[in-house]
């Protein structure tokens, strides 16, 4: 039975799944395992071919508060795919008086604690925009975070957005080379928010880690999001260095930049010149000193 907490009902929980079949029914099982459920959960299939639906129709005919909203593929949006199925689930809920916002992905597990403690955190701090916990996974047997996470950052699978301030910042931006986590929380920060990620909340990402080709891949695409973004060159520069430091990162890293110097010939801009020019002070003002501190961005 889904205990009484503080704030119950203040938050909607938004999921895209694009086939999880493998993942989707351990990440159901932990939210209907929360002492604090969402007032609604809505799973996006975006478009899946697998059981996914099937999946998730099940537990929505045992627990009222999962809803399954169905996005086929539409050609004329051939990226950000995520983004557009996040925003078909919040379209399709009535908010009301609900106070948060939550995005968690299909295959995170977080323990029954963690949507409660979370809420605790914007409970506490009034001008926290955005929040979230920190996700670990298997390495060597043992379940340890991904380096590089900062308390100043939140992972993207795990966003909790006070209502205003998703509101604010005008939600997340669908880019073509991904980012949308990282442009949330620039936006929330330049209107004056707080980001902060909690490492005492942690919560197991299911999916193993690609292979290194797909990790590559996926770095290089990094690069192209950095400069989308208006990352200072200075400040690729830097982060490259620190992940050399790190030594299963080196050809991530060296991809990431890569990528970064391609768009700096092919690329364009995903955001106004404001947003550029606000990044890049934040960007510079961290550089010194603690230019190889751990840091996410």
């Amino acid at each position: 039975m889904n205990a009484t907490a503080p704030n119950q009902g203040a938050y909607v929980l938004l999921t895209a799944a694009h086939n999880e079949e493998a993942y989707i029914e351990e990440t159901i099982l932990s939210v209907v395992a929360q002492v604090h459920r969402p007032k609604a959960w809505v799973i996006v299939s975006d478009a899946s071919t697998d059981r996914t639906d099937e999946i998730v129709r099940h537990y929505a005919k045992e627990h009222s508060f999962i809803r399954l909203v169905r996005r086929e593929k539409d050609e004329n949006r051939r990226f950000a795919s995520k983004v557009f199925a996040l925003r078909a689930g919040l379209q399709s809920v009535e908010l009301g008086t609900t106070r948060f916002i939550g995005i968690l992905d299909a295959d995170m597990a977080p323990d029954p604690l963690y949507f409660r403690e979370v809420l605790k955190k914007f409970e506490h701090e009034p001008r926290l925009g955005m929040g979230g916990g920190w996700y670990v996974e298997r390495h060597g047997g043992q379940l340890r975070a991904a380096r590089g996470y900062s308390p100043n950052s939140v992972p993207g699978a795990l966003q909790m957005f006070r209502r205003k301030c998703y509101e604010e910042i005008g939600g997340l931006l669908p880019i073509e080379y991904g980012g949308e986590d990282w442009y949330a929380e620039i936006m929330a920060r330049s209107r004056g928010w707080h980001v902060q990620s909690f490492p005492d909340l942690q919560v197991r990402h299911n999916r193993p880690t690609g292979s290194a080709r797909g990790q590559l891949r996926y770095c290089y695409r990094q690069g192209f999001a950095d400069f989308a973004l208006g990352s200072h060159p200075v400040f690729e520069l830097a982060k490259v260095a620190r992940r050399i430091l790190w030594k299963p990162y080196v050809l991530g890293a060296l991809a990431r930049l890569v990528g970064f110097l391609v768009a700096n010939i092919q690329g364009k801009r995903a955001v106004p010149p404001e947003f550029v020019a606000f990044l890049r002070k934040e960007q510079m003002s961290r550089l010194w000193p603690g230019a190889l501190a751990p840091d996410r961005g």
